[in-house]
């Protein structure tokens, strides 16, 4: 397996964007990807395109196609991957296993969705989707219902607080302030998160990621042939990792299997430890999700994540930064986008150019969850 790079990247802002479709963001963070890697298109020998939800909410499939056509890419194989919320996690991957295994010299991933067009049940319904609607989706059961209870379920084991875990939100809200490409950066404080509109108890408002648009694009490429003035990241692991798809299949309602397995697997494919990173993105799609993926990851002690947020030690300038970029509570959540988009914070914090950059970054990880826990990626 060769050595490989992300050698461009590129992003839209997260948010709102009435006036563009899902294939124009798309095309339009590719081309800056393509842009900052230095590299010809001609030399992109594939494209991976992650998204969840643009057939039920758009009616447009076969985006990959579009994207690279678009693009003016030629007859390149151009292939969309779903895996619910990890979906441009799972991009990515795809994208490494064919630079390193040779099968090209470049690959393109790139993640999309376009939802804040869509009607509040519309979304919901989409999402929901993400379920097994066999077993689970009968009961009512939506993703704010899931975390409500993996929620009550942590705090009976270890007994997390409303305001440690309202520190998480303090904490993506505010890094968003300082992010150009985030949705809902905002100044909180407890009292607030805690008047928040109830949505599935003991979640409120605050605690939900927005829905949003938006696209990430980064290039991968065989390390020799990029540029050796060119900010090229090394990708030392990218793994992907399959859980149970519906709530029972889970050993305990606090813990995702799928996340453990990856992160175990990422660290020993990277050669290093978790004392080694200098920060962390991580999929948190509600406050409570923070914390337990936190410690399914292994860079906090299971049982201490909300303490360990309540007292800064996940702050930039803590003991491991999580989400300095304002994570999903703060920048959005795109669904497709999510995975790349964090790639490309981590990226941005890796070249030491980020708007909220942590000291001498040298290591990070970005991890990318979807569904109940069905599929998940993590990358080093």
């Amino acid at each position: 397996m060769r050595d490989i790079v992300i050698a461009g990247i590129g992003s839209t802002s997260f948010g709102q964007h009435p006036n563009i479709s899902a294939r124009e963001l798309s095309a339009k963070a590719t081309a800056e990807a393509i842009y900052d890697s230095g590299l010809l298109s001609k030399q992109i020998g594939a494209l991976y395109l992650g998204n969840f939800i643009s057939g039920p909410l758009s009616g447009q499939e076969v985006l990959a196609g579009l994207v690279s056509n678009e693009l003016g890419l030629g007859s390149i194989p151009a292939t969309k991957v779903e895996g619910a919320c990890a979906s441009g996690g799972i991009a990515f991957r795809h994208a490494c296993l064919a630079v390193s295994s040779g099968m090209t010299d470049a690959a393109i991933a790139v993640g999309v969705e376009k939802m804040s067009h869509a009607k509040g049940k519309e979304v919901t319904s989409a999402l929901n989707c993400a379920m097994d609607n066999d077993a689970d989706a009968p009961s009512g059961l939506t993703f704010p219902g899931l975390f409500g209870l993996v929620w009550r379920g942590y705090a009976e084991a270890f007994g997390a607080t409303r305001d440690q875990v309202s520190s998480v939100v303090c904490k993506n809200k505010s890094a968003g302030l300082k992010n150009p490409l985030a949705h809902m950066g905002a100044n909180l404080t407890n009292e607030e998160i805690s008047a928040g509109a109830m949505i599935a108890s003991p979640i409120r408002i605050h605690d939900c990621c927005p829905v949003s648009d938006g696209a990430a694009a980064v290039v991968v490429a065989r390390a020799d042939i990029v540029d050796k003035n060119k900010d090229a990241i090394s990708v030392l692991a990218s793994v992907q990792t399959s859980g149970s798809p519906r709530i029972a299949g889970h050993k305990n309602i606090y813990s995702f299997d799928a996340t453990v397995k990856a992160s175990e697997k990422a660290f020993n494919i990277a050669g290093i430890g978790t004392k080694d990173l200098s920060l962390v993105e991580l999929h948190d799609c509600f406050s409570i999700a923070e914390i337990i993926d936190s410690e399914d990851l292994g860079i906090v002690p299971r049982g201490e994540g909300a303490a360990w947020a309540f007292e800064g030690r996940t702050n930039i300038d803590g003991d491991i930064p999580i989400n300095p970029s304002g994570g999903l509570l703060s920048k959005g959540h795109p669904v497709g986008a999510t995975g790349v988009g964090q790639i490309f914070e981590a990226c941005l914090q890796l070249r030491g150019k980020h708007s909220n950059q942590v000291k001498d970054a040298r290591f990070a990880m970005t991890h990318n969850l979807g569904g109940a826990g069905v599929a998940c990626t993590v990358s080093i």
